[in-house]
């Protein structure tokens, strides 16, 4: 009877140090750790100011992050491969400028809406052939098309802006979800979430992407069509470069040549912050939307309490350090402990 019970006790021991286990695994993940440091942000700057949390400002300061926590979703999906698009601002730029002058040749606001979404994904597909068709590294295709972009819509533009647009346009950038005080950006930005979390997640177009990141010379042995997947990927981020840009026109109701300046940085900032390997093949949509609201709602609460940009610049540096540091130091930390059990 008592050996009996010593072996019931033994079992519950070695399940409950497997439950603990698996609890400091989850709470280890680098997502669930940008969970801690967003609830950490609300608290703070709901104590440092009155005006933190207060439903309309909340809702009303994701107007400043939504165009490029658009951007960064495709961004995603072309990391996770070993890609990378650096040139997604100034296709942003390219579109605005293209939608710009359609409005002054008197074109509607569904005209103006499909050229924009045109010329990004012409972008995109400009540079999708480079990178599949040439064998060039996407980071070189897009850092020649980053000056390439720019560089037309300011040849063309030169000091000047197009300001005269139609007032049914302001509606993207600038309208509300029906009676609502949630904004139509941020509205679409969920559902754009959604659509590429379960691309990402749940289907084999997804899967092809996780192991083109951990081999893409395994993957295509396996049958998977790496380049038509890469191909695809650039032209969703010339797409939802595109959509970023109609936001953005419409928010401001004017293009300008500076319009979007360092976004492919913030766009990818926000991707490595959310925790996706820079080598590619790991990461998830969750992490990233957490990062884009976590890095949103901090800079507001920074700008509340009138800290400088440069601090801002600073803190969102050390939180990218710590984004590459953490994960990799909790994974030595993980595969040490893991060898010492063996061993024991």
């Amino acid at each position: 009877m008592s050996k009996k019970l010593e072996n019931v006790n033994q079992t519950r021991l070695i399940n409950d140090s497997g439950l603990l286990d698996k609890i400091i695994e989850n709470a280890t993940k680098w997502e669930f750790i940008l969970v801690f440091l967003f609830v950490g942000v609300i608290i703070f700057f709901s104590n440092a100011s009155p005006y933190f949390l207060d439903y309309f400002n909340m809702m009303n300061t994701t107007f400043n992050f939504m165009e490029k926590a658009i951007m960064a979703l495709p961004m995603i999906f072309a990391i996770m491969c070993g890609d990378i698009d650096i040139s997604i601002a100034s296709t942003l730029a390219l579109s605005s400028f293209a939608m710009g002058l359609a409005s002054s040749m008197g074109a509607g606001t569904p005209e103006i809406v499909a050229i924009g979404l045109s010329v990004g994904v012409a972008a995109g597909v400009f540079n999708g052939l480079l990178v599949t068709g040439l064998k060039i590294p996407a980071i070189a295709v897009t850092l020649g098309s980053q000056s390439l972009f720019r560089g037309i819509s300011q040849a063309f533009l030169e000091d000047q802006a197009f300001t005269d647009y139609p007032e049914s346009f302001g509606y993207f950038g600038q309208g509300y979800a029906g009676d609502s005080l949630i904004p139509f950006e941020l509205v679409l930005f969920l559902v754009l979430a959604l659509i590429m979390g379960f691309i990402l997640h749940k289907t084999s177009y997804g899967r092809k992407v996780y192991a083109i990141g951990n081999s893409s010379t395994a993957a295509r042995f396996s049958g998977v069509p790496v380049n038509r997947i890469r191909f695809t990927n650039l032209v969703l981020n010339g797409l939802f470069a595109g959509i970023a840009a109609v936001l953005l026109t419409s928010r401001i109701g004017s293009t300008r040549p500076n319009i979007a300046v360092g976004w492919d940085m913030e766009a990818i900032t926000l991707v490595v912050l959310g925790g996706v390997s820079i080598s590619g093949g790991k990461g998830n949509i969750f992490g990233v939307i957490v990062a884009v609201f976590l890095l949103g709602y901090l800079k507001f609460g920074m700008g509340l309490l009138n800290f400088s940009a440069k601090s801002m610049i600073i803190t969102t540096g050390f939180l990218l350090i710590g984004a590459v540091l953490i994960p990799e130091l909790l994974n030595r930390l993980k595969a040490k402990q893991k060898l010492m059990k063996q061993q024991a």
